[in-house]
């Protein structure tokens, strides 16, 4: 299939020095954005809990947002998952029990007004409540003074008669899935929906998730560098890599403008932006390579400008069949599925749009750099007078 009958002529590197001063522009924007507002993490990142519902009527997600709120569940994102007529949901909420620093006061003030109580202490990390008292005390009273805080209770240990006199307690909160449970199905006789499905990622394992999604996006950048000065001369590297660079923070920009959720499918498109930028670099290096040879004498620049040329058909048959279907999810995806499809939409743009003024006048720098420091270490040579 041809796109374009006739070859181009079109003067692609003349436009690059302001290119490269709006791309440059662009990117220290992104970069301070995200240092002062930083991403909308989602649960993968940030921690919290992901419960799968199914309704056994039609309803659409914001009544779904709206019974969850009037229930007392504030901080919660409803998103609609299959198909319309299922009536599936994922709600993600932040933290992994109901125990928070608001929920926390108010269960220390419940537990202190048991009488001679001291030592309390919220541990929030792990939705914990420790106490002592100077009486005993049955597990249903301290139930029931906490539950009375909207705070609902899994279990309540009883440690045992303290050394220092006294007994000491331990005040379990319950997951936020059984909050959504009893949130969504108050006023109700029997709930109008199953619960499928609940994932907790506690905030240590989401920082650990982050990590290893940054290093993995490190890592891989670091092979395709070494391909890349393997495969072609240590002059395209540079240019491939920065390439890659401008392709992930442009992403990262609209995860950041968009403010939607940065997640581990997040990580997963910079991945595949960073193997598609670099396979369109490695398309017009080859052809650069081949024109190299064809074409000797004639100035760098102009023979970049020849392959680019060349390849345009290819790079706009190759980005338009992609888009076309990044276009389709676009347009009957939901949630995720949605964010992947955008975010790879703009990928695909500015891969190839580096390729052309990012990596290759990077190239042409550094052989501009490498030109000149021959001529500087050649100029003493050639001006010594001959011998006679």
């Amino acid at each position: 299939m041809q796109i374009l009958k006739n070859k181009t002529n079109i003067d692609f590197i003349g436009k690059r020095k302001p290119a490269v001063f709006l791309s440059t522009i662009i990117n220290l924007a992104i970069i301070v954005g995200i240092a002062a507002f930083g991403f909308n993490l989602g649960v993968d990142f940030a921690g919290g809990t992901v419960v799968e519902l199914k309704f056994n009527h039609s309803i659409t997600a914001e009544e779904v947002r709206q019974r969850a709120q009037k229930g007392g569940l504030e901080d919660v994102s409803v998103q609609n998952i299959g198909g319309a007529d299922e009536n599936s949901f994922l709600l993600r909420m932040g933290g992994v029990t109901q125990l928070n620093e608001e929920s926390a006061t108010k269960a220390r003030a419940a537990i202190e007004g048991l009488g001679n109580v001291r030592n309390v202490y919220p541990d929030l990390a792990n939705g914990i409540v420790n106490f002592r008292s100077a009486t005993a005390l049955t597990p249903d009273a301290i139930k029931k003074a906490v539950e009375g805080t909207g705070t609902g209770v899994q279990e309540v240990r009883e440690l045992g008669e303290a050394q220092g006199g006294g007994f000491d307690y331990q005040v379990v909160a319950s997951g936020m899935a059984d909050k959504v449970y009893s949130a969504l199905g108050q006023g109700l006789e029997k709930p109008d929906f199953e619960q499928r499905r609940v994932d907790y990622v506690g905030p240590q394992v989401g920082k650990q998730l982050r990590n290893r999604g940054i290093m993995a996006l490190l890592y891989s950048m670091v092979a395709i560098l070494i391909y890349v000065a393997f495969r072609f001369d240590f002059k395209f590297g540079p240019g491939a890599l920065l390439a890659m660079v401008h392709d992930v923070i442009m992403v990262a920009g609209y995860y950041l403008v968009t403010r939607r959720e940065f997640n581990l499918t997040s990580i997963a498109v910079l991945l595949t932006v960073v193997g598609y930028s670099v396979n369109d670099t490695i398309v017009i290096y080859d052809r650069i390579r081949e024109d190299m040879a064809k074409f000797k004498g004639k100035p760098f620049a102009e023979v970049i400008n020849i392959a680019i040329n060349d390849t345009v058909g290819r790079t706009i048959l190759t980005s338009l069949t992609t888009a076309l279907s990044l276009i389709g999810l676009l347009i009957f995806g939901v949630g995720e599925i949605f964010d992947f499809a955008a975010a790879m939409l703009v990928g695909i743009v500015v891969g190839v749009y580096s390729t052309i003024y990012i990596a290759s006048p990077l190239t042409i720098w550094l052989d501009e750099r490498a030109a000149a420091k021959e001529a500087r270490q050649a100029g003493p040579i050639d001006q010594q007078p001959k011998a006679a």
